[in-house]
């Protein structure tokens, strides 16, 4: 992501201002990989990743302790010596030019392909979605996990270590989750659209309005590290029909928020100094946007696209992705580019229908949103990118139709030189 660049950033400004405090990287996005191969190299003094908070006191004590220049020479060896393995490691990888990834493609029988029409193209807004309808669909697995306590709900309510812990935090979640739905404090809304779509030759998804006049593309990447003989090189665009089928196609894209009136009751919780509960408030508005992105996306299939109308799965079923059709997402492993939000942007009109904007890092504001594709088809599954070789990098900037270096930066964490 941009911040890992800019972490670089301030790294070379510190050494340029001859600087000599220590410089501590931390964040989900970060890796002692990143740090020690981009940043511990721009700058002469200490440069430690801390992987978890927790360890954020040690480390500073270290730093300020009378061993401080023992304990910083110690990880310069030890960073140096993770880079020289680590760079070794990433030229053993071989990869296949793109002209080969794109002839070994995932492959579907086309002429004998039925594609279902959707009973309703265009796009659709919903400006107020009731909240209770969305609490079925809520997964409360990744809640717990972003308090730090690790296990599968409703199983972790029982741990033998962190159950109690558990139990105590759901409870506090169940109070301010009824003051949310009693007060009405959250508004969710949504966008989406259903398109007709065909892919072509060098792995762009065409979308196409009712008049079948073109309204936008979508540039999706294809693996290209080496696989074992008959193994598929996949791309996004794989799972839809070419132009020289023949055949129309179709393709959604989506935007929902449960985030308006997030800051605001946050805020709120802030002021009092209670800051359990406006941390509260924001992890439980970001629950409400991954169900909200469930509920839609059944909703889509069963009614509004149709194909899975006889469809009947349990939450536990919908949460283990046993439905047909996928919805990735930009910035996820299947197509980590983040760039393509403006085209879902702009093909949707998404700040203007529903208020959520882009950041100048291709963030969502509202943080509590989620934003993504709809494949329909029965072949369509979610996969890791990977890394890519420098042919496609270069093609791929040509197709997106922008300089060779910006393309490098936000593709780099993807980049076979990359971290």
């Amino acid at each position: 992501t941009p911040s890992l660049d800019e972490m670089v950033y301030i790294a070379q400004e510190l050494e340029r201002q001859n600087l000599n405090f220590p410089l501590l990287i931390g964040g989900a996005t970060t890796s002692k990989a990143h740090t020690a191969v981009k940043i511990d190299l721009k700058y002469k003094n200490a440069v430690v990743h801390v992987n978890d908070a927790s360890r954020a006191v040690n480390v500073v004590s270290s730093l300020l302790g009378d061993r401080n220049k023992e304990y910083v020479d110690d990880l310069k060896s030890e960073y140096s010596e993770f880079r020289e393995k680590f760079l070794n490691r990433q030229v053993e990888k071989d990869y296949v030019s793109i002209e080969e990834a794109r002839q070994n493609k995932f492959k579907i029988d086309w002429n004998n392909e039925e594609i279902f029409t959707p009973n309703q193209l265009g796009i659709t807004v919903v400006e107020n979605q009731d909240l209770r309808e969305l609490l079925p669909f809520i997964d409360w697995s990744p809640f717990f996990r972003s308090w730090d306590l690790h296990g599968k709900y409703p199983q972790i309510l029982e741990d033998e270590v962190v159950g109690a812990q558990a139990k105590e935090l759901f409870k506090d979640a169940q109070v301010i989750l009824k003051r949310i739905l009693d007060e009405k404090l959250l508004t969710a809304k949504a966008i989406f659209g259903i398109f007709k779509a065909n892919s072509n030759e060098t792995d762009d998804i065409l979308i196409f309005d009712e008049n079948n006049d073109q309204k936008t593309k979508f540039i999706t990447l294809r693996q290209q590290a080496q696989r074992s003989k008959g193994k598929d090189y996949l791309a996004l665009s794989d799972f839809i029909a070419p132009e020289s089928s023949g055949k129309t196609d179709y393709m959604g894209a989506f935007c929902v928020t449960t985030g308006f009136g997030t800051d605001e009751l946050a805020q709120e919780y802030e002021k009092a100094n209670d800051d359990y509960n406006a941390i509260m408030v924001k992890a439980l508005a970001d629950r409400f946007a991954e169900a909200y992105a469930e509920f839609l996306h059944k909703k889509v299939r069963t009614e509004y696209w149709g194909y899975a109308n006889q469809e009947n799965l349990t939450n536990e079923e919908l949460i283990a992705e046993k439905y047909k059709g996928i919805r990735p997402a930009p910035g996820y492993p299947a197509c980590p580019d983040h760039l393509e939000k403006h085209a879902i942007w702009d093909l949707l009109k998404v700040e203007e229908n529903i208020g959520v904007y882009l950041t100048e890092s291709l963030a969502m504001f509202p943080t509590a949103s989620v934003s993504g594709y709809y494949f329909g088809s029965p072949h369509a599954k979610y996969f890791g990118l990977g890394k890519i070789a420098e042919d496609q990098l270069k093609d791929y900037s040509v197709r997106k139709g922008i300089a060779l270096q910006e393309a490098r930066k936000w593709l780099n964490p993807n980049l076979a030189d990359g971290i």
